[in-house]
């Protein structure tokens, strides 16, 4: 007896679901394994501190005052970056670096993921890890912010400051400016269908391992492990991007508390064909950003009467990487003048 063509269809729409339910449930299987092995073998280096139902992963080394706190940039690795600047500033001062909400070893968090609650946060953590104030503030990038925002709501608390190519509250109308180029969206739809469905395992199928040949290759590997579960805090915070610089660019006065900033300068022509092709970004278009990025940088530095600002021309965007060694170094000056310097100035 044949089977009709409406026959035919059904089944095979019937086979397909179940295949497909097959490949999910497969996929959560091998997800939920593979989160398992990553705490097994890459186990938070430092506290998983309580903040009220959920825990944030705190990395404190070193012993003496000031404190030294670390902020990221906006992606996926969080604290796992400042190592090669944690490891020697633990020599002179006390330092902790600490992952955001749901980035790396930390828990979720509920609602927007600005900065002022990540502001909140820290405060929080560090609060309930009894890391006493004063702190020092290290922000990279996204991270310059952040600390801003921090400093506003907590200014009593901060003693001194250090920008590493931070981020800017008024960057992205005069970088689309000084291109020609419109802002484009933080987050390509693609990645933000990975991070939609990380619990069936795809992301960690088809996201490349990190690759950070300054870093120990445990950590890299450490990266790739907790990257898929990261992918969702990490486009939260993209998706308030200019929330967050708005909130911190209504302080941009810190008197004169102690501030070094340290802005990339490398040219165009120390970038690779690759690296340059990478940037989408023409000869003429990248010099006119960085001249624009370097305006504001260096209005960042005005942002107090007590500033030091040193451009590095042999360093891109993560000099936490590419030159921890002048970060360092602006570190333990601010932390030399902080000793000399009331918590408000």
């Amino acid at each position: 007896m044949r089977l009709s063509i409406r026959t035919w269809v059904k089944r095979v729409t019937i086979t397909g679901s179940i295949l497909a339910i097959a490949l999910v449930s497969t996929g959560g299987i091998y997800e939920q394994a593979a989160r398992s092995r990553a705490i097994k073998d890459f186990p938070a280096p430092g506290r998983l501190v309580d903040i009220g139902g959920r825990q944030i992963h705190l990395n404190c080394q070193g012993r003496g005052t000031p404190l030294v706190l670390l902020e990221a940039g906006a992606d996926t690795s969080g604290s796992a970056l400042w190592q090669p600047v944690q490891e020697q500033v633990a020599r002179f001062t006390r330092v902790c670096s600490y992952d955001r909400a749901g980035i790396m070893w930390s828990d979720p968090a509920k609602g927007q993921r600005n900065s002022h609650a990540i502001a909140e946060d820290l405060h929080k953590v560090l609060r309930a890890a009894n890391e006493q104030p004063p702190y020092i503030l290290v922000g990279a990038s996204m991270g310059g912010p952040y600390v801003m925002t921090f400093t506003k709501y907590y200014r009593k608390e901060v003693t001194g400051m250090v920008l590493v190519d931070a981020s800017h509250p008024d960057q992205t109308a005069r970088l689309a400016q000084a291109t020609g180029e419109p802002a484009s969206n933080p987050i390509p739809i693609a990645f933000r269908a990975l991070a939609a469905v990380d619990w069936t395992g795809l992301p960690r199928l088809v996201l490349p391992a990190a690759k950070v040949p300054e870093l120990p290759s445990q950590t890299a590997k450490a990266i790739t492990a907790y990257q898929p579960t990261s992918l969702a805090a990490a486009f939260a915070e993209a998706a308030v991007f200019e929330d967050s610089l708005r909130e911190a660019g209504t302080f941009r006065t810190l008197g004169h508390l102690p501030l070094a900033v340290l802005s990339r300068g490398k040219p165009w022509s120390a970038f690779s064909e690759a690296e340059r092709a990478a940037g989408g970004l023409t000869r003429e278009q990248f010099d006119r950003a960085e001249a624009a990025w370097a305006s504001m940088q260096a209005e960042e530095a005005g942002w107090s009467s007590n500033s030091t600002h040193q451009v590095l021309t042999d360093s891109s965007h993560v000099m936490q990487l590419e030159r921890p060694d002048a970060v360092i170094a602006a570190i333990r000056d601010i932390v030399g003048k902080a000793a000399h310097t009331d918590v408000i100035p």
